[in-house]
Formats: C-alpha cells, structure tokens, sequence
C-alpha cells in the first residue's frame, strides 16, 4: 500500500449545527406530548412530530457513518464513499492524475456535475484529480496533500 486515508466529519461546529437541530424537535415533543401545548402555530401530529423527530436523527446518525476512504497502490486507486459509493480504477486506466485546489465546489458530500466531473469530498478543497482514458473525470478530496503528492511521484504519475 502506498497511500491510505481515511476522513470523516469530524468538525466541531458541523456537530454543534447537527445537535443543536435535534434538540428543536426533542423540545417539540416534550412541549407536545408531556405538557399538551401545541408546538408551533401549524404543529404536526404527535405522531408526524415523532415520525419526524426519528428521521431527523436517522440523518444525524448517517453523518457519523460517513467515511470517505482513499487507498492507492502500485496497480489501481480504490475509493469508497461509505455508504454510498464505492469505486476502484486501474492505474492502467487513468490518463492524468494530479492534486489540486478544487475550491469551494457548493459544499461537502457528493458534489456532482462539476467543471472537475464528481467530486466526493469531506472537508477542505484540496483532492486528487483523475481524468480516465475513457475522458471521465473525478475528484477525492484529501488532507493529506504533501504525502499523496509523494506517492503520484513515485508512481510516475
């Protein structure tokens, strides 16, 4: 193995937001369903409210599943976007490989349609371009930088 990382969401202002949107509708409960008062001035049912309140931290609990894992070796890149999307490419098949300064491409996740093809990214706006002999293009986003640069050298790539 010549590169390997493995990024999740790990900020801690990301976390604060998330927590701080489940707490709205915990809130809503408890006003709803302990002390009887409407939530809202067009509440949901009780059980909208709930039905809600667990998709709400479904969503939540997918953020901390979220894993973007890149791993490069002499022969093919693999890369996996848990739990959406996983992909693995023969070095064979790439046409140009570089690391560069994507910027600000609408946020993080799966950006699609970009001027860089797909761009899978966790945080920052630095990642690894490949464009494919096949003229498709995509981005995995890195904070390892110095180091993935490295490995493309020795890889000749």
């Amino acid at each position: 193995m010549n590169f390997k990382e493995v990024q999740k969401f790990n900020q801690w202002w990301l976390w604060v937001l998330l927590i701080g949107i489940g707490l709205i509708p915990i809130y809503g409960i408890y006003k709803q369903l302990i002390i009887g008062q409407s939530f809202g001035d067009k509440p949901l049912s009780n059980q909208g409210l709930i039905a809600f309140t667990i998709i709400l931290f479904l969503v939540i609990g997918l953020f901390g599943l979220i894993r973007l894992k890149t791993e490069i070796d002499h022969s093919e890149i693999r890369m996996s976007f848990n739990p959406f999307v996983k992909k693995k490419v023969k070095l064979n098949d790439v046409k140009t490989m570089e690391v560069v300064n994507y910027g600000f491409v609408g946020g993080w996740g799966i950006r699609l349609w970009t001027k860089y093809g797909t761009v899978y990214n966790i945080k920052g706006n630095k990642g690894l371009s490949i464009t494919l002999k096949d003229g498709s293009k995509f981005i995995i986003g890195t904070q390892k930088e110095t180091e993935l640069k490295s490995v493309l050298k020795t890889l000749n790539l």
